[in-house]
């Protein structure tokens, strides 16, 4: 059974997915009038993110040093 999935796919996602969080994250801060009215914890945001760059970082290691 294959993955669906390929290391370039999962490396894609992850990037975008971390500039989405960062750029959310930035945007709660600030506008204080915002983020009073939305019920998000900014620092896990921030921290979902860190993770993704993360695991983005790891993905590309993973691909320049030829184990995919």
């Amino acid at each position: 059974m294959n993955f669906p999935l390929t290391i370039p796919d999962i490396s894609l996602w992850l990037a975008v997915t971390a500039i989405i969080l960062l750029i959310t994250s930035e945007l709660l801060y600030s506008s204080a009038a915002f983020s009073a009215k939305i019920q998000l914890d900014r620092n896990l945001l921030r921290l979902l993110a860190i993770g993704c760059g993360l695991g983005f970082m790891l993905t590309v290691l993973i691909r320049f040093a030829g184990l995919a």
